[in-house]
This record gives structure tokens, C-alpha cells and sequence, in this order.
């Protein structure tokens, strides 16, 4: 065992031993049944990226699902239920933005970091959101039953994806692994959006939305989503499948399709499928297995293995590929679940450059509060 590898190992049992039991967050209520509900979570990993021809250490949080603190408030007005969401990321140091020639401050907040300030309205009419949160896109490309998307989703990016590819002669290529293993998933923004009622486990969603925290983006959003989850004897079943433009300041509009889908049988065995397009670049496939069962009596014990081909990503003719393996273990009386992975990226193009293969570690834990 590496020293690096033991530094890691040291610092996650440090932060989750340092949580002691986990309690739900609180809730109150008022005389007329109205609630307030607070929570949160600490994520922190050990992260490591070799690039082919230099290893990189570092604790940073986990950014497949950061720590961050929110509330709810709720109530309900005859048949109708008011909703107001306040969310925000700690602005701890981000697994995503990490990288060769760059690392951000341990902590530093500002108001991009801000997740939902999301008001809403929902009766027998469906759902009104009007506020900074969800497009109806987002999350369209990540129905996953698996228990593993903590270190293993189709969003390869939200750990190491600042980090550059390194060519053959050993220099950094200019090429990161945001751009190379793209997902094109719909994000948050100031929105408004509409929810149908459920139809048979159908529910079908639109969007529009700017952005209003990062300045000088005039960009437009607009989306529309339908999404599906329902039980079969057996057999549970998620998916998903949405249409999203952007209608840039620029002028050059985008527009991405996505779609994913997601099986779990009762024995634990379960499958995940997703695609992404864009159509001014490329395309994505995705695949993973995975398996979860109680061996242990603290918790469920998830584990999956994944594949991840992109087409066209970069420029015409490149192709990226991925491969992934993770281990989610669940302690439910503390409400942590560890997890350590393991993830090859390989990559080429038709620019007479080869490219040396990297990968990535990460161990960590989840607290839940």
C-alpha cells in the first residue's frame, strides 16, 4: 500500500469518524401543517490522477454529489402544496476542478455555488417551479438503480474532468476530460418549469430558463423531458429521455438529446443504458452492470462495473472510451456509505498526435445529515 494511498485511507476514516451517529434533520411543523426541514452532507475524497506521465494526490470533495446544506419549507393551502427550497454547496475544493497546473482554494463560497432558491406550487394540475433549480432536463441522462452513482454514473466528469490528457511526448495536450467525455445532461438555472401529474408512472416535464449567476452569460434554455418509473413484479425500471436547445448569444445554437434507462431485478442484479447527442459534435454510449445485497449487517454493499464510448466529441473522427469499477458500502446506523473506484480513460483523434491513457482512484465517504 502506497503512502499516498494510506494518507487517503487516514483522512476519509478521520472525516467520517468524525460525524459519530448521523441524526435526520430536524423537522418542524406549525398548527397548520405546514413544515420546515433542514439537511445536508459531507462528501470529502482522496482523489488520484495519473495522466501517463505524472501522478496527482489530493482530499477534495466529491463532486458526483458535493457537500452542501439546505432547507425546506412546506405548506399546504386546501388541496395544493406550497414548496421553498434554499440549497447551496459548501465551496469546498471541487474533485472537478482540480488540475495539472491549477488547484482552487480549500474553501471559497460565491454565489455560483448556490444549487436551489426554487419556489413551488403543486395540486391535481401538476407542478409549478419558478426560482434557481432543475431544468426539466436535468438528470435525463442518469437513471441509475445501481447504488454506485457516488463514483460510477455516465457523468465521468464530475470527478477529475479539469485535468488535461498529456500527449506521447509527455505534454499537457490542451484537451480536458470535460470536453473528451461529455454527457450533455441538462444542468440548473433560473427557470420556470412545469410538472404533469403522474400517468401511469409517466410524468413529462418542460423548461425555460437564463443564467443568472454567472455574469455576462445571455445565453437562452429551453427543454422539454419525459420521464418513467414503475415496478414489474420483480423487476423496478426508471428512464428517461429529454430534448434541450440553447439558443446562444453567439448565435450558435445547440441542441442535445438524451436519454437513459435503468433496471433493477430483486436478486440485486441491475442495468443502466444511456445515450447523449449533440448536434454540433458528437455522440455518447453508456453501459453499466451492477449487483447489490446485504453481505453485511451495517448496510447494503452495491457494486457495478461500467463502459463509456464517445464519437466525435473533440473533433471529427476522435473517439473516447472509459471503463469503470466501484464499490458503495452503506453503514445505515451512521448514515455513511464508503466508496473507492477505479476509472481508465483512453482517447484519439486524427491529428497525427497520440495520447498516453490516464486514470483515476477515489476513496471516500458520504455523511448524510
Amino acid at each position: 500500500m502506497t503512502a499516498s494511498f494510506r494518507t487517503g485511507l487516514s483522512a476519509v476514516a478521520l472525516a467520517v469518524g468524525l460525524t459519530g451517529p448521523a441524526l435526520a434533520g430536524p423537522t418542524y411543523e406549525n398548527a397548520s401543517g405546514g413544515t420546515f426541514t433542514f439537511y445536508g452532507q459531507f462528501d470529502p475524497t482522496w482523489m488520484s490522477f495519473d495522466d501517463g506521465v505524472n501522478t496527482y494526490n489530493d482530499l477534495v470533495d466529491n463532486t458526483n454529489s458535493n457537500s452542501r446544506v439546505g432547507f425546506y419549507l412546506r405548506q399546504p393551502f386546501g388541496a395544493y402544496k406550497f414548496q421553498f427550497q434554499f440549497e447551496t454547496a459548501l465551496g469546498l475544493k471541487s474533485s472537478a476542478s482540480v488540475t495539472q497546473t491549477s488547484e482552487p482554494k480549500n474553501l471559497k463560497w460565491d454565489r455560483t455555488k448556490l444549487r436551489h432558491v426554487d419556489f413551488s406550487l403543486a395540486g391535481d394540475f401538476g407542478k409549478v417551479s419558478v426560482g434557481q433549480g432543475s431544468m426539466a432536463s436535468d438528470g435525463a441522462s442518469g437513471s441509475d438503480l445501481s447504488g454506485t452513482t457516488l463514483v460510477v454514473s455516465q457523468s465521468l466528469i464530475d470527478a477529475a474532468g479539469a485535468y488535461e490528457l498529456t500527449t506521447s511526448a509527455g505534454a499537457l495536450s490542451g484537451i480536458t476530460l470535460n470536453d473528451a467525455f461529455a454527457n450533455f445532461d441538462g444542468g440548473r438555472k433560473g427557470r420556470i418549469r412545469y410538472d404533469t401529474p403522474s400517468l401511469s408512472g409517466f410524468v413529462l416535464s418542460t423548461s425555460y430558463g437564463t443564467e443568472i449567476l454567472k455574469s455576462n452569460v445571455d445565453d437562452d434554455y429551453y427543454d422539454i423531458a419525459l420521464r418513467y418509473q414503475n415496478k414489474f413484479g420483480d423487476y423496478n425500471m426508471e428512464g428517461s429521455m429529454a430534448v434541450a436547445w440553447t439558443d446562444k448569444a453567439s448565435g450558435s445554437d445547440i441542441r442535445d438529446t438524451i436519454a437513459s434507462v435503468s433496471v433493477e431485478h430483486a436478486s440485486g442484479l441491475n442495468g443502466t443504458l444511456s445515450y447523449g447527442d449533440r448536434d454540433t459534435s458528437g455522440n455518447y454510449y453508456y453501459a453499466k452492470l451492477g449487483y447489490q445485497a446485504k453481505f453485511f449487517s451495517v448496510g447494503t454493499t452495491s457494486m457495478s462495473v461500467d463502459y463509456y464510448s464517445g464519437s466525435d466529441l473533440i473533433s471529427s473522427g476522435s473517439e473516447s472510451e472509459s471503463w469503470g469499477v466501484g464499490l458503495v458500502q452503506k453503514f445505515d446506523d451512521y448514515h455513511v456509505e464508503a466508496y473507492v473506484s477505479y476509472r481508465d480513460y483512453s482517447f484519439s483523434d486524427n491529428s497525427g498526435t497520440s495520447y498516453n491513457d490516464a486514470n483515476l482512484v477515489l476513496v471516500g465517504a458520504r455523511w448524510k445529515f
